[in-house]
Protein backbone atom coordinates (compact mmCIF):
# COMPACT_ATOMS: atom_id res chain seq x y z
CA UNK A 1 0.00 0.00 0.00
CA UNK A 2 1.37 3.16 -0.98
CA UNK A 3 -1.10 6.13 -0.29
CA UNK A 4 -4.50 6.88 0.78
CA UNK A 5 -7.36 7.14 -1.90
CA UNK A 6 -9.70 9.80 -2.07
CA UNK A 7 -13.04 8.72 -3.65
CA UNK A 8 -15.95 10.69 -4.81
CA UNK A 9 -19.42 9.01 -5.12
CA UNK A 10 -21.50 10.32 -7.88
CA UNK A 11 -24.69 8.55 -7.13
CA UNK A 12 -26.20 7.70 -4.03
CA UNK A 13 -29.48 5.20 -4.45
CA UNK A 14 -29.56 1.82 -4.28
CA UNK A 15 -26.40 0.78 -5.77
CA UNK A 16 -24.09 2.88 -4.22
CA UNK A 17 -25.48 1.64 -0.88
CA UNK A 18 -26.32 -2.03 -1.36
CA UNK A 19 -22.48 -2.67 -3.02
CA UNK A 20 -20.09 0.14 -3.42
CA UNK A 21 -20.20 2.02 -0.04
CA UNK A 22 -20.16 -0.84 2.40
CA UNK A 23 -17.88 -2.51 0.49
CA UNK A 24 -15.42 0.60 -0.20
CA UNK A 25 -15.99 1.50 3.73
CA UNK A 26 -13.89 -1.95 4.30
CA UNK A 27 -11.01 -1.02 2.93
CA UNK A 28 -8.49 0.91 5.07
CA UNK A 29 -6.99 2.57 1.97
CA UNK A 30 -9.87 4.72 0.69
CA UNK A 31 -11.51 7.56 1.91
CA UNK A 32 -14.90 8.64 0.77
CA UNK A 33 -14.72 12.83 0.43
CA UNK A 34 -17.54 13.58 -1.64
CA UNK A 35 -21.05 12.52 -2.26
CA UNK A 36 -23.29 13.72 -4.97
CA UNK A 37 -26.98 13.44 -5.70
CA UNK A 38 -29.64 15.12 -7.52
CA UNK A 39 -31.99 14.05 -4.34
CA UNK A 40 -29.85 16.54 -1.50
CA UNK A 41 -31.29 13.93 1.34
CA UNK A 42 -29.39 10.80 -0.36
CA UNK A 43 -26.15 12.58 0.01
CA UNK A 44 -26.30 13.85 2.97
CA UNK A 45 -27.73 10.33 4.49
CA UNK A 46 -24.67 8.68 2.53
CA UNK A 47 -21.55 10.77 3.81
CA UNK A 48 -23.55 10.70 7.28
CA UNK A 49 -23.04 7.21 7.29
CA UNK A 50 -20.09 6.63 5.17
CA UNK A 51 -17.92 10.44 4.40
CA UNK A 52 -14.85 11.05 6.09
CA UNK A 53 -14.67 14.43 8.55
CA UNK A 54 -15.24 17.12 6.02
CA UNK A 55 -17.11 14.97 3.39
CA UNK A 56 -18.31 17.45 0.93
CA UNK A 57 -21.75 16.83 -0.32
CA UNK A 58 -23.09 18.29 -3.69
CA UNK A 59 -26.19 17.92 -6.07
CA UNK A 60 -24.04 18.37 -8.89
CA UNK A 61 -21.10 16.60 -10.39
CA UNK A 62 -18.96 19.02 -11.92
CA UNK A 63 -18.44 19.76 -8.18
CA UNK A 64 -17.08 16.53 -7.42
CA UNK A 65 -14.58 16.76 -10.32
CA UNK A 66 -13.57 20.46 -9.76
CA UNK A 67 -11.78 19.10 -6.37
CA UNK A 68 -8.10 18.21 -7.86
CA UNK A 69 -7.44 16.17 -4.42
CA UNK A 70 -10.06 13.40 -5.79
CA UNK A 71 -8.52 10.55 -7.24
CA UNK A 72 -11.32 8.39 -8.18
CA UNK A 73 -14.83 8.59 -8.90
CA UNK A 74 -17.65 6.07 -8.96
CA UNK A 75 -20.43 6.99 -11.63
CA UNK A 76 -23.43 5.11 -9.65
CA UNK A 77 -26.35 6.66 -11.66
CA UNK A 78 -29.06 6.03 -14.43
CA UNK A 79 -27.51 4.62 -17.42
CA UNK A 80 -28.27 7.87 -19.69
CA UNK A 81 -25.58 9.63 -17.68
CA UNK A 82 -22.84 7.25 -17.27
CA UNK A 83 -20.96 7.70 -20.35
CA UNK A 84 -21.16 11.94 -20.09
CA UNK A 85 -19.98 11.90 -16.37
CA UNK A 86 -17.42 9.31 -16.88
CA UNK A 87 -15.59 11.04 -19.87
CA UNK A 88 -15.61 14.14 -17.72
CA UNK A 89 -14.31 12.66 -14.96
CA UNK A 90 -11.57 11.33 -16.59
CA UNK A 91 -10.85 14.19 -17.96
CA UNK A 92 -10.44 15.79 -14.84
CA UNK A 93 -7.78 13.37 -14.12
CA UNK A 94 -9.73 10.79 -11.94
CA UNK A 95 -9.73 7.07 -12.63
CA UNK A 96 -13.66 6.06 -12.69
CA UNK A 97 -15.41 2.64 -11.73
CA UNK A 98 -18.41 3.28 -13.70
CA UNK A 99 -21.46 0.59 -12.65
CA UNK A 100 -22.75 -1.56 -15.22
CA UNK A 101 -23.67 -1.47 -17.84
CA UNK A 102 -20.91 1.04 -19.24
CA UNK A 103 -23.03 2.88 -21.35
CA UNK A 104 -26.57 3.05 -22.57
CA UNK A 105 -25.21 2.81 -25.71
CA UNK A 106 -22.15 1.40 -27.80
CA UNK A 107 -21.15 4.37 -29.09
CA UNK A 108 -21.31 5.95 -25.86
CA UNK A 109 -19.15 3.15 -24.70
CA UNK A 110 -16.69 3.56 -27.40
CA UNK A 111 -16.23 7.09 -26.17
CA UNK A 112 -15.80 6.03 -22.63
CA UNK A 113 -13.11 3.25 -23.89
CA UNK A 114 -11.32 6.54 -25.99
CA UNK A 115 -11.58 8.54 -23.31
CA UNK A 116 -9.53 5.94 -20.83
CA UNK A 117 -7.00 5.60 -23.42
CA UNK A 118 -6.68 9.28 -24.36
CA UNK A 119 -6.17 10.50 -20.37
CA UNK A 120 -4.05 7.06 -19.35
CA UNK A 121 -6.60 7.03 -16.69
CA UNK A 122 -8.17 3.92 -15.53
CA UNK A 123 -11.75 2.76 -16.25
CA UNK A 124 -13.06 -0.21 -14.69
CA UNK A 125 -17.09 -1.37 -15.02
CA UNK A 126 -18.72 -2.79 -12.06
CA UNK A 127 -19.63 -6.51 -13.12
CA UNK A 128 -19.22 -7.75 -10.19
CA UNK A 129 -20.30 -11.54 -10.54
CA UNK A 130 -16.89 -12.17 -12.30
CA UNK A 131 -15.82 -11.92 -8.13
CA UNK A 132 -17.81 -15.06 -7.04
CA UNK A 133 -16.27 -17.81 -5.61
CA UNK A 134 -17.65 -20.45 -9.10
CA UNK A 135 -17.22 -17.81 -11.69
CA UNK A 136 -13.49 -17.56 -10.03
CA UNK A 137 -12.95 -21.55 -9.99
CA UNK A 138 -14.74 -21.74 -13.53
CA UNK A 139 -12.28 -19.12 -14.86
CA UNK A 140 -9.26 -21.17 -13.69
CA UNK A 141 -10.42 -23.94 -15.50
CA UNK A 142 -11.04 -21.88 -18.21
CA UNK A 143 -7.85 -20.15 -19.07
CA UNK A 144 -5.85 -23.34 -18.07
CA UNK A 145 -7.66 -25.53 -20.80
CA UNK A 146 -9.59 -27.55 -18.75
CA UNK A 147 -13.00 -27.57 -20.85
CA UNK A 148 -10.55 -27.29 -24.12
CA UNK A 149 -12.22 -24.49 -27.25
CA UNK A 150 -15.74 -23.19 -25.43
CA UNK A 151 -17.81 -23.51 -28.99
CA UNK A 152 -21.42 -23.35 -27.49
CA UNK A 153 -22.42 -21.06 -24.40
CA UNK A 154 -25.82 -20.05 -22.65
CA UNK A 155 -26.27 -16.86 -20.73
CA UNK A 156 -28.83 -17.02 -18.06
CA UNK A 157 -30.67 -13.93 -16.71
CA UNK A 158 -33.90 -15.36 -16.01
CA UNK A 159 -36.30 -13.89 -13.54
CA UNK A 160 -39.52 -15.44 -12.91
CA UNK A 161 -41.28 -12.24 -11.33
CA UNK A 162 -39.22 -9.64 -10.34
CA UNK A 163 -39.46 -6.59 -12.25
CA UNK A 164 -37.65 -3.11 -10.39
CA UNK A 165 -40.40 -1.07 -9.68
CA UNK A 166 -38.62 2.04 -7.67
CA UNK A 167 -36.55 4.74 -9.65
CA UNK A 168 -35.86 4.46 -13.48
CA UNK A 169 -36.09 1.06 -13.87
CA UNK A 170 -38.88 0.63 -16.49
CA UNK A 171 -37.69 4.27 -18.45
CA UNK A 172 -36.46 3.50 -21.50
CA UNK A 173 -35.49 6.96 -22.20
CA UNK A 174 -32.85 6.27 -18.86
CA UNK A 175 -31.88 3.21 -19.16
CA UNK A 176 -32.30 1.94 -22.66
CA UNK A 177 -33.86 -1.07 -21.94
CA UNK A 178 -34.81 -3.59 -19.47
CA UNK A 179 -34.00 -6.73 -18.10
CA UNK A 180 -31.54 -7.19 -21.25
CA UNK A 181 -29.16 -4.15 -20.48
CA UNK A 182 -29.79 -4.60 -16.26
CA UNK A 183 -29.04 -8.19 -15.99
CA UNK A 184 -28.83 -9.91 -19.11
CA UNK A 185 -25.53 -7.59 -18.92
CA UNK A 186 -23.79 -9.48 -16.44
CA UNK A 187 -24.59 -12.75 -17.74
CA UNK A 188 -23.13 -11.93 -20.94
CA UNK A 189 -20.48 -10.31 -19.32
CA UNK A 190 -19.71 -13.25 -17.58
CA UNK A 191 -19.95 -15.44 -20.37
CA UNK A 192 -17.48 -13.78 -22.86
CA UNK A 193 -15.09 -13.58 -19.97
CA UNK A 194 -14.98 -17.40 -19.80
CA UNK A 195 -14.51 -17.75 -23.35
CA UNK A 196 -12.03 -15.05 -23.42
CA UNK A 197 -13.79 -13.85 -26.62
CA UNK A 198 -14.69 -10.58 -27.07
CA UNK A 199 -14.76 -10.39 -31.17
CA UNK A 200 -18.78 -10.82 -32.35
CA UNK A 201 -19.41 -11.26 -35.88
CA UNK A 202 -23.21 -11.67 -36.12
CA UNK A 203 -26.22 -11.06 -33.56
CA UNK A 204 -29.77 -12.13 -33.83
CA UNK A 205 -32.47 -10.72 -31.40
CA UNK A 206 -35.78 -10.71 -30.23
CA UNK A 207 -38.04 -9.15 -27.35
CA UNK A 208 -41.01 -9.02 -25.54
CA UNK A 209 -44.04 -6.81 -23.76
CA UNK A 210 -46.35 -9.78 -22.98
CA UNK A 211 -46.37 -9.57 -19.66
CA UNK A 212 -45.98 -5.66 -18.86
CA UNK A 213 -49.42 -4.97 -19.20
CA UNK A 214 -50.39 -7.33 -16.59
CA UNK A 215 -52.67 -5.03 -13.70
CA UNK A 216 -52.00 -5.92 -10.04
CA UNK A 217 -49.30 -8.43 -11.40
CA UNK A 218 -47.44 -10.90 -9.04
CA UNK A 219 -44.00 -9.70 -8.03
CA UNK A 220 -41.12 -9.77 -5.62
CA UNK A 221 -41.59 -6.43 -5.34
CA UNK A 222 -45.31 -5.98 -5.78
CA UNK A 223 -47.32 -4.73 -8.61
CA UNK A 224 -46.23 -2.51 -11.38
CA UNK A 225 -47.71 0.31 -12.92
CA UNK A 226 -48.51 -0.81 -16.59
CA UNK A 227 -48.28 2.60 -17.67
CA UNK A 228 -44.66 2.91 -16.33
CA UNK A 229 -43.30 -0.08 -17.96
CA UNK A 230 -41.78 1.36 -21.10
CA UNK A 231 -38.75 -1.67 -21.20
CA UNK A 232 -39.26 -5.20 -22.08
CA UNK A 233 -40.47 -7.59 -20.27
CA UNK A 234 -37.88 -10.34 -21.84
CA UNK A 235 -35.05 -10.31 -24.53
CA UNK A 236 -32.98 -13.14 -26.07
CA UNK A 237 -30.06 -13.75 -28.76
CA UNK A 238 -28.30 -15.72 -30.66
CA UNK A 239 -24.69 -14.05 -30.75
CA UNK A 240 -22.28 -16.09 -33.07
CA UNK A 241 -18.56 -14.55 -32.32
CA UNK A 242 -15.80 -14.65 -35.57
CA UNK A 243 -14.01 -17.36 -34.52
CA UNK A 244 -17.72 -19.82 -35.25
CA UNK A 245 -18.65 -19.74 -31.23
CA UNK A 246 -22.14 -19.52 -30.63
CA UNK A 247 -23.70 -17.89 -27.50
CA UNK A 248 -27.14 -17.95 -26.61
CA UNK A 249 -28.54 -15.10 -24.16
CA UNK A 250 -31.58 -15.29 -22.09
CA UNK A 251 -32.78 -12.28 -20.14
CA UNK A 252 -36.47 -11.90 -18.39
CA UNK A 253 -37.70 -10.31 -15.45
CA UNK A 254 -41.07 -11.62 -16.22
CA UNK A 255 -41.25 -14.94 -17.71
CA UNK A 256 -44.03 -17.98 -17.40
CA UNK A 257 -40.82 -20.28 -16.13
CA UNK A 258 -39.28 -22.30 -13.72
CA UNK A 259 -36.04 -22.62 -15.24
CA UNK A 260 -34.90 -18.97 -13.17
CA UNK A 261 -31.17 -18.35 -13.10
CA UNK A 262 -28.93 -14.99 -13.02
CA UNK A 263 -26.26 -13.92 -13.44
CA UNK A 264 -24.78 -17.49 -14.65
CA UNK A 265 -23.16 -19.69 -17.80
CA UNK A 266 -23.50 -22.76 -19.51
CA UNK A 267 -20.40 -23.88 -21.48
CA UNK A 268 -20.17 -26.31 -23.83
CA UNK A 269 -16.24 -27.35 -24.71
CA UNK A 270 -13.73 -29.76 -26.76
CA UNK A 271 -12.36 -30.62 -23.40
CA UNK A 272 -15.61 -30.60 -21.03
CA UNK A 273 -18.39 -28.57 -20.16
CA UNK A 274 -19.50 -26.35 -17.23
CA UNK A 275 -23.21 -24.85 -15.95
CA UNK A 276 -23.62 -22.55 -12.39
CA UNK A 277 -27.24 -24.35 -12.11
CA UNK A 278 -27.52 -25.69 -8.45
CA UNK A 279 -23.48 -25.22 -8.13
CA UNK A 280 -20.91 -25.01 -9.78
CA UNK A 281 -20.79 -28.52 -11.84
CA UNK A 282 -18.14 -29.91 -14.27
CA UNK A 283 -19.37 -32.81 -17.04
CA UNK A 284 -17.12 -34.77 -19.49
CA UNK A 285 -15.83 -38.06 -20.88
CA UNK A 286 -13.65 -40.16 -19.35
CA UNK A 287 -12.14 -43.73 -19.81
CA UNK A 288 -15.07 -44.22 -22.46
CA UNK A 289 -17.32 -42.89 -19.52
CA UNK A 290 -19.59 -39.87 -19.19
CA UNK A 291 -18.99 -37.81 -15.55
CA UNK A 292 -20.33 -34.79 -13.86
CA UNK A 293 -18.40 -33.58 -10.78
CA UNK A 294 -20.28 -30.49 -7.99
CA UNK A 295 -17.33 -28.98 -7.27
CA UNK A 296 -17.37 -28.05 -3.33
CA UNK A 297 -16.84 -24.02 -2.87
CA UNK A 298 -16.87 -24.24 0.51
CA UNK A 299 -13.95 -22.99 2.78
CA UNK A 300 -14.92 -24.32 6.02
CA UNK A 301 -15.02 -28.36 6.69
CA UNK A 302 -13.77 -28.01 10.18
CA UNK A 303 -16.45 -27.99 13.03
CA UNK A 304 -17.37 -24.71 14.47
CA UNK A 305 -15.45 -22.87 11.47
CA UNK A 306 -17.45 -21.83 8.12
CA UNK A 307 -13.81 -20.57 6.53
CA UNK A 308 -12.84 -17.49 5.46
CA UNK A 309 -14.91 -15.58 2.76
CA UNK A 310 -15.11 -12.63 1.06
CA UNK A 311 -18.46 -11.17 -0.88
CA UNK A 312 -18.07 -10.77 -4.73
CA UNK A 313 -18.61 -6.67 -3.98
CA UNK A 314 -15.80 -6.73 -1.69
CA UNK A 315 -13.51 -8.38 -3.58
CA UNK A 316 -14.52 -6.16 -6.47
CA UNK A 317 -13.64 -3.47 -4.89
CA UNK A 318 -10.22 -4.30 -3.24
CA UNK A 319 -9.25 -5.52 -6.39
CA UNK A 320 -10.20 -2.15 -8.06
CA UNK A 321 -8.06 -0.19 -5.62
CA UNK A 322 -5.15 -3.00 -6.00
CA UNK A 323 -5.16 -2.58 -9.71
CA UNK A 324 -5.03 1.60 -9.39
CA UNK A 325 -1.95 1.35 -6.34
CA UNK A 326 0.06 -0.85 -8.25
CA UNK A 327 -0.71 0.48 -11.65
CA UNK A 328 -2.09 -2.89 -12.92
CA UNK A 329 -4.50 -3.56 -15.49
CA UNK A 330 -8.59 -3.38 -13.93
CA UNK A 331 -9.97 -7.53 -14.03
CA UNK A 332 -12.67 -5.73 -15.94
CA UNK A 333 -11.29 -3.94 -19.13
CA UNK A 334 -12.96 -0.87 -20.86
CA UNK A 335 -12.53 -2.63 -24.11
CA UNK A 336 -14.34 -5.76 -22.71
CA UNK A 337 -17.28 -3.92 -21.20
CA UNK A 338 -17.86 -2.44 -24.52
CA UNK A 339 -18.00 -5.54 -26.65
CA UNK A 340 -21.00 -6.07 -24.00
CA UNK A 341 -22.67 -3.33 -24.97
CA UNK A 342 -22.26 -3.51 -28.50
CA UNK A 343 -23.63 -6.94 -28.41
CA UNK A 344 -26.49 -5.86 -26.19
CA UNK A 345 -27.46 -2.64 -28.65
CA UNK A 346 -27.10 -5.33 -31.61
CA UNK A 347 -29.89 -7.24 -29.70
CA UNK A 348 -32.39 -4.42 -29.55
CA UNK A 349 -31.46 -3.51 -33.28
CA UNK A 350 -32.44 -7.16 -34.32
CA UNK A 351 -35.62 -7.14 -32.43
CA UNK A 352 -36.42 -3.58 -33.84
CA UNK A 353 -35.75 -4.44 -37.16
CA UNK A 354 -36.69 -8.36 -37.67
CA UNK A 355 -33.35 -8.52 -38.94
CA UNK A 356 -29.56 -9.49 -38.49
CA UNK A 357 -27.07 -7.28 -37.08
CA UNK A 358 -23.65 -7.90 -38.38
CA UNK A 359 -20.90 -6.21 -36.12
CA UNK A 360 -17.41 -5.60 -36.58
CA UNK A 361 -17.54 -5.37 -40.38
Amino acid sequence: MSRKYRIGIIGCGGIANGKHLPSLAKLNNVELVAFCDIVPERAETAAAKYGAEGAVVCEDYRDVLKDASIDIVHVLTPNISHAEISIAALEAGKHVMCEKPMAKTAAEAQAMVEAAKRTGKKLTVGYNNRFRPDSQHLKNICAEGGLGHIYFAKAHAIRRRAVPTWGVFLDEEKQGGGPLIDIGTHALDLTLWMMDNYKPKVVLGTKYHELSSTENAANAWGPWDPSKFTVEDSAFGMIVMENGATIMLESSWALNTLEVDEAKCSLSGTEGGADMKGGLRLNGEKHSRLYTTEVELNAGGVAFYDGKTESAADAEMRAWIHAIDTDTEPVVTPEQAFAVSQILEAIYESARTGKAVYLNQ
